[in-house]
C-alpha cells in the first residue's frame, strides 16, 4: 500500500482537485484507492457522490483511534474508490494532535489497518502549516506538492512547504525518514512562457537535492476540470480526447502521464484506461 500526501502551505494551488482526479483515475485503472480528507473545509468529501456514507470520519479515526471499516469508510459511486470523510467542522483535531504524545505519528500508526484493503491512499491536506499537515507528511511514502506557475507561489513553496519538510527531519532519530517531495506544476495557462521559466528555475534550484524532484508532467488550466467537479466525475471521464485547435493535451492524457510518472509500476494498468472509463461513465449517467 502506497501512501501519498498532497501538500502545500499555500491554499488554492489545486490539492483537492489533484487528489480527487488522481484517485478517480487510479480506481478506473483497477487499483483499490482510499481518499482521506484531512482538510477542515471538506471539499474532497463532497467531490464525488456517495453510494454509501459511513457514520464516522476523520475525527473518529484520529481522536478515538477508530479502525472499524464499517464505521469509517464511505463508498463513492466510482468502483474501488472509497473516502474517509472530513467531519472535524470545529477544527478540534489540530489542537488534540498538538498536545498528544503521538500526535504527529498517529496517522502513521493507524494506516496499517487498511493495508490489506487498498493499493493506494491519497491524503488531502489543508493549505496551512499545522500538526495535521505534519502528521500527513510523516505518514506518507511520498509528498506531492502542486505549484501554480507564479513567482509568488514558487517563493511560498520554498518558505512554507520546504521548510516543513526540513522541520520534520529530526524524526529520523526515530527511524522515520521524511518522504521525498515531488513538485507538480499545476494550472498552466495554454500559452505561458512564465510557467516554463518557473519550471526551469525550480529544476535549477533543486538540482543538487535528491529529496526534491520537479515532475516532467504539468497539468494545464483547462475547462474540463471545473466541469468534471460539477458533474462529480474524474476529469479523464469528461475529456478523453483533445479538442481540435487546442495545444494542451486531453485531461485523460495529462492525468495518465502524472499517474505513470508517480507510479511507474502500474503504467500498464494506466495505459488501459479510456474505453473502460467511458463505458462506466455511460452506466453512471443512465442510473
Amino acid at each position: 500500500m502506497l501512501v501519498i500526501s498532497i501538500i502545500s502551505t499555500k491554499g488554492g494551488v489545486g490539492k483537492t482537485t489533484t487528489a480527487a482526479n488522481l484517485g478517480g483515475f487510479a480506481a478506473d485503472a483497477g487499483l483499490r484507492v482510499l481518499l482521506i480528507d484531512l482538510d477542515v473545509q471538506p471539499t474532497l468529501s463532497s467531490y464525488y457522490p456517495l453510494a454509501h456514507q459511513a457514520p464516522a470520519g476523520i475525527y473518529e479515526l484520529l481522536a478515538f483511534n477508530e479502525r472499524d471499516p464499517d464505521k469509517l469508510l464511505s463508498h463513492t459511486h466510482i468502483d474501488r474508490l472509497d473516502v474517509v470523510l472530513s467531519n472535524d467542522d470545529k477544527g478540534q483535531l489540530n489542537t488534540l494532535l498538538l498536545h498528544a504524545p503521538d500526535g504527529r505519528l498517529r496517522l502513521r500508526h493507524l494506516l496499517p489497518a487498511f493495508q490489506s484493503s487498498y493499493d493506494l491512499v491519497l491524503l488531502d491536506t489543508q493549505g496551512a502549516r499545522s500538526a495535521l499537515l505534519e502528521m500527513a507528511v510523516l505518514a506518507s511514502n511520498l509528498a506531492l506538492s502542486p505549484v501554480t506557475p507564479e513567482i509568488l507561489a514558487a517563493r511560498e513553496l520554498r518558505r512554507g512547504t520546504l521548510q516543513l519538510i526540513e522541520d520534520i527531519a529530526p524524526f529520523r532519530h526515530l527511524g522515520i525518514e521524511p518522504p521525498p517531495l515531488h513538485l507538480l506544476i499545476n494550472r498552466v495557462p495554454p500559452v505561458s512562457a512564465n510557467a516554463r521559466l518557473i519550471q526551469q528555475a525550480l529544476r535549477q534550484i533543486f538540482a543538487d537535492r535528491s529529496d526534491v524532484r520537479v515532475l516532467n508532467t504539468a497539468i494545464p488550466a483547462i475547462e474540463a476540470y471545473p466541469r468534471a467537479a460539477t458533474q462529480g466525475l474524474p476529469v479523464h471521464r469528461v475529456e478523453g480526447r483533445r479538442p481540435s485547435g487546442r495545444s494542451a493535451p486531453a485531461a485523460l492524457e495529462s492525468i495518465r502521464m502524472l499517474a505513470s510518472e508517480l507510479f511507474p509500476q502500474w503504467r500498464d494498468l494506466f495505459d488501459q484506461v479510456g474505453v473502460k472509463a467511458a463505458k462506466e461513465t455511460a452506466h453512471v449517467q443512465r442510473t
